[in-house]
């Protein structure tokens, strides 16, 4: 079961236009939106989720009518957002067999075992009996997953969700995604690079609302095989470094200015090749988007 989203554009009132003319095709399995901030992710996601309106465009999930037909949509889609709220005095126990029960699940027998079963997944089980408000930033993230889970859906949507978490969490969260992303369409919108690519088979940048690149991952790398140069320079030589090479990229390094260039060949005598990285595709796209404007 795919997902089709054909010519999507959104404009919100006071003219920001957030999506314009949005198209992707989204097969089973990890899929990484990225994007800066401000880029149009979150309103894609929303308009995904049925949760607003688009001003034009479709969006299907296999024979479903995702924007002419929301409740059949929501009954196949779990949605996690980047904050969402929880009782703070519940366990996650209760709160779980509670929102089972929501879900139509009335049979008590089986609404304990797939709570069981959903706690176990998400390694939350030795702590079925804590309340909430106790738990950690990944604890929360992983509960909010198995919330998801209980409609058993076709199509999952996560918005920024390792954005805060420490180390540990966010490696139990990739791992608990992973295991998800097998059978059913997971989207995964985020600003972080590295999530996209330790986890998504494929991935799309977009920026200012409009989708600037498509392609797996490991494609995107190979195209700028050979083609991505490191130097590093003094502060105050930034600028003219700027205006002499194409910069996708800077950082500090050791105390000093890292430029990362985008070039056929090597731009300078001081410059070395470097392995490129999805974050260098990620970059460059941008910087690409900015000089058709």
């Amino acid at each position: 079961m795919e997902l089709q989203i054909q010519n999507i554009s959104k404009t919100y009132a006071g003219g920001t236009r957030a999506l314009n003319n949005v198209s992707l095709t989204i097969q089973p399995g990890m899929f990484g939106l990225l994007g800066p901030n401000g880029a149009g992710k979150s309103t894609l996601m929303r308009t995904i989720a049925t949760l607003q309106e688009a001003d034009s465009g479709t969006i299907r999930l296999g024979g479903i009518d995702v924007l002419g037909q929301k409740h059949e949509t929501r009954k196949v889609l779990g949605y996690l957002p980047q904050e969402f709220g929880v009782y703070p005095h519940v366990s996650a126990e209760e709160l779980l067999d509670h929102f089972a029960m929501l879900k139509g699940i009335t049979n008590r027998s089986q609404r304990r075992d797939l709570v069981r079963r959903l706690l176990q997944q998400t390694n939350l089980y030795d702590h079925r009996k804590k309340k909430l408000g106790g738990f950690s930033g990944g604890m929360r993230q992983r509960f909010g997953i198995a919330t998801v889970l209980l409609g058993d859906p076709k199509l999952i949507i996560v918005d920024e969700p390792t954005a805060g978490l420490d180390p540990e969490e966010r490696t139990r969260f990739h791992n608990l995604l992973s295991e998800i992303g097998e059978q059913v369409v997971v989207i995964l919108s985020t600003h972080i690079v590295d999530d996209v690519s330790d986890l998504c088979r494929d991935m799309a940048i977009i920026n200012k609302g409009e989708v600037i690149f498509a392609d797996q991952p490991f494609h995107a790398i190979l195209m700028l095989q050979g083609k991505i140069w490191k130097d590093i320079i003094k502060k105050h030589e930034l600028a003219d470094y700027q205006a002499a090479y194409h910069v996708i990229s800077s950082r500090l390094f050791a105390g000093e200015t890292q430029v990362t260039v985008y070039s056929e060949t090597q731009p300078g005598p001081t410059f070395h090749a470097a392995e490129p990285t999805l974050e260098d595709v990620y970059f460059w796209a941008i910087n690409q988007s900015k000089e058709e404007v």
